[in-house]
């Protein structure tokens, strides 16, 4: 008998839908954000890790500005999101709180994630707050955000989340049951689809429609979140957050709403992404002893181990690991600049805060983040 993915996941990304955080626009549903905190801080005593994509700052802005429709001019849904997102954390906190756990605001664009600066900088800070025990609560930054950094919906957000932080899953909650054959309300022969694999195109034909009028994406754009966040390993529930103790229920096994299976584990899929999808900035030269280092054991690429560094590369840039006689044996993300680089290269990973005045992190290139060629 097949069993949710949620009893296994160890972090999680859980995104919520403006109609369900807003009672389909009619002000914060502060009862459901009591409800979901509360099982989220059940899935907290498994020892789960909790990430929270939550839409609703506009929505919950046009309520406090008394407006009747959701408005279409961008400065106007920037103030609607500007007045809205203080009540939608305010919120959070008051729920959270009652269960003895402390959340954090985080508000990204697209920018964020697609500089590998920023993203590395945003990946250390949820990183960082998970350890801490915080419940990360991420939502676009709509207050700022234009039409060319727009996330557009924030089932995309929460896929991007979910790759960022290399989480076990996204569950996405939704005002519907989950993904069918076909559009239930004008089809009462459409039956719901219990499992599959994201990235199947026939899953997208399924998943035709619009949205409701509150939010911007319908169950499509949730079938192609599913895919992405797939490409790096994890897999998605789409269920209805209405339902009674869901995110528990499927914690413990049971079967809700549709799952989509990834057929790519995280590892595999993340370095086939520097393998093959990365502009190369730079080069390090490695000794021999580093060489070894990285292709017959495994290991990560310390600073000690190189001899030379070209080229101009940021942190987080991808560069080609060279053996002594320019012959490239790997290629991986670096930690450090290439300007931090020339600094630490030759010296032992215990005087890099000496030379610099700071670490950012012990290795040049973790071996999660280096691929052999």
């Amino acid at each position: 008998m097949q069993t949710s993915i949620l009893a296994k996941a160890q972090r999680i990304v859980i995104k919520v839908g403006s109609s369900l955080v807003t009672n389909e626009g009619k002000g914060l549903d502060h009862a459901a954000l009591a409800r979901w905190a509360e099982e989220i801080a059940q899935l907290t005593k498994l020892g789960k890790q909790v990430v929270l994509v939550s839409s609703g700052a506009i929505a919950e802005g046009i309520a406090r500005l008394g407006w009747t429709q959701k408005p279409s001019a961008v400065h106007e849904k920037q103030a609607a999101a500007a007045v809205g997102q203080l009540g939608l954390c305010h919120a959070y906190e008051s729920a959270f709180r009652q269960h003895g756990l402390m959340c954090a605001q985080v508000l990204l664009t697209h920018e964020d994630l697609s500089d590998r600066t920023r993203y590395l900088n945003a990946r250390s800070t949820l990183l960082t707050l998970l350890q801490l025990g915080v419940i990360p609560i991420i939502n676009e930054n709509d207050s700022v955000v234009t039409a060319e950094i727009k996330f557009g919906d924030n089932d995309t957000l929460g896929a991007l989340v979910t790759n960022l932080i290399e989480g076990d899953a996204l569950v996405i909650l939704t005002d519907q049951t989950g993904l069918y054959t076909a559009d239930p309300r004008s089809n009462p022969t459409a039956t719901l689809v219990q499992t599959g694999v994201a990235g199947d195109a026939s899953l997208e034909v399924m998943a035709g429609g619009a949205g409701s009028s509150v939010g911007t994406g319908g169950m499509y754009t949730k079938i192609i979140a599913a895919k992405r966040a797939a490409r790096s390993g994890a897999a998605t529930i789409i269920a209805c957050g209405r339902e009674e103790q869901v995110l528990t229920r499927l914690a413990s096994g049971e079967m809700i709403g549709t799952q989509l299976s990834s057929v790519t584990c995280a590892l595999a899929a993340k370095k086939q992404w520097i393998a093959d999808h990365l502009q190369l900035k730079g080069s390090v030269t490695l000794d021999a002893g580093a060489v070894r280092a990285l292709t017959q054991s495994g290991s990560s690429l310390l600073p000690i181990g190189v001899l030379a560094v070209e080229g101009e590369f940021l942190r987080g840039e991808v560069v080609r690991c060279l053996n002594p006689d320019g012959l490239e044996v790997a290629r991986g993300l670096i930690n450090y600049s290439s300007q931090e680089t020339q600094r630490i290269l030759r010296q032992p990973t215990g005087q890099i805060e000496a030379v610099l005045g700071y670490i950012d992190e012990a290795e040049l290139i973790h071996r999660d983040n280096l691929v052999l060629c």
